[in-house]
């Protein structure tokens, strides 16, 4: 047995013995029995909830389509895998239940289960705290459109997320309108997270705006913010700052794939000129890449509520990049993994539901310690009996 396919294997042995047999965590079946069923009692041949787990299961394997989630479960009942079921559900019926569920319902249910693993991973003795920043939690918040869901009429599906820095992992989700923007959704995804006393939460300069700011310190947790030139004035003036007077507080140089970055930051007390909700730190950070001897850069501002002694300038600048880390840890992923912007499906909820399991499919692939998510699906595609482990279909 290849050595990588073993520790794959000894990883989801150790998740099922650990994480999810912890007494704090309940069974997925458990978690999703609480959404109601949206189908007419009437010729009901298949349990709602076991519909529900060969989605997910199916995506733990990296289906990619409704067809795909059917041509897995055709896979699983020859192999004996679905003891529960005759026969499999035909393709309508998957149709039929990914447009008919209700996706915040499932977004509740599944946000409030994987928080529990997360804890419990968080909570294990061998699980390496070291991503944490200090004290802290930090949570990145950012929105995506799933671009093939999107209808001739113009409607379409666009979900904010909230993600783990430490563990990469989706812990709540918003559903962002097709005639509004992120703006109002970020207080509604913050209730949703709850009690954020110790949190950090990262956005991007979209979200740069006093009422954001108190927004997330009214809950009782902290901001980075970056700042960019829709807020224009309190750009000027953080770039005013006597930044060349001061020497580099935090430096670090990469060489991967041909190419060199470096990153170099520096973090100074918010004055009262800054003018901005809860603000105590400012920072300047630079990014330079040189491939092959050409050679770009950018300066990055950054605004927070967090005083030095509970983040230091490396730690805000880890933050900083953790916050970018949601591109290519949950979208990129969504997207090359399994199709996400390719995928036609758009009839009722169906491109949200599916977009919720593909996140859902992710956290899972994390908290069991896979690093190569791609790598995991064709694993898991060969040896269905290990997503259903997990499901407990």
């Amino acid at each position: 047995m290849p050595s990588s396919l073993e520790t794959m294997l000894s990883r989801h042995s150790d998740a099922l013995a650990g994480v999810f047999s912890h007494s704090d965590v309940p069974s997925l079946r458990d978690a999703l029995a609480s959404i109601t069923d949206p189908r007419a009692r009437r010729g009901v041949r298949y349990a709602f909830v076991d519909v529900l787990l060969v989605f997910v299961a199916a995506v733990l394997s990296g289906a990619k389509s409704l067809i795909a989630i059917e041509e897995w479960a055709q896979d699983a009942h020859q192999r004996s895998l679905l003891p529960a079921w005759k026969r499999v559900p035909s393709p309508p019926t998957f149709h039929r239940v990914a447009a008919l569920v209700d996706s915040e319902a499932f977004d509740t249910a599944i946000s409030g289960w994987t928080q529990k693993l997360v804890s419990a991973r968080s909570n294990s003795a061998s699980h390496n705290s070291a991503q944490r920043f200090g004290a802290l939690h930090a949570v990145a918040i950012d929105g995506k459109e799933v671009r093939g869901a999107k209808h001739a009429s113009g409607a379409r599906t666009f979900l904010m997320a909230a993600f783990d820095h430490a563990s990469g992992v989706v812990i709540e989700q918003e559903s962002v309108g097709e005639k509004t923007n992120e703006i109002p959704h970020l207080p509604r995804l913050l209730d949703k997270l709850g009690d954020l006393t110790d949190t950090v939460i990262t956005v991007d300069a979209l979200h740069t705006l006093p009422q954001q700011a108190e927004a997330i310190m009214q809950r009782g947790g902290h901001y980075l913010f970056t700042v960019k030139g829709n807020a224009k004035k309190l750009r000027e003036r953080i770039s005013e700052a006597p930044w060349g007077q001061q020497t580099i507080q935090y430096q670090r140089v990469e060489k991967a794939h041909g190419r060199t970055s470096t990153w170099e930051a520096i973090a100074l007390p918010a004055t009262t000129r800054i003018n901005f909700p809860g603000a105590k730190q400012i920072m300047q950070l630079r990014r330079g890449r040189n491939t092959n001897g050409h050679a770009t850069g950018e300066t990055v501002y950054v605004i927070t509520s967090l005083p030095p002694q509970l983040a230091n300038t490396q730690q805000l600048a880890q933050l900083l990049r953790g916050h970018w880390g949601i591109e290519n840890r949950l979208h990129w992923v969504r997207d090359t993994a399994w199709g996400e912007d390719t995928s036609q499906v758009r009839t009722g909820t169906a491109a949200h539901m599916m977009a919720s399991v593909r996140n859902l499919g992710l956290s899972i692939h994390r908290i069991i310690g896979h690093t190569n998510i791609t790598k995991a699906l064709r694993t898991y595609a060969k040896r269905p009996e290990l997503a259903i482990q997990i499901t407990r279909l």
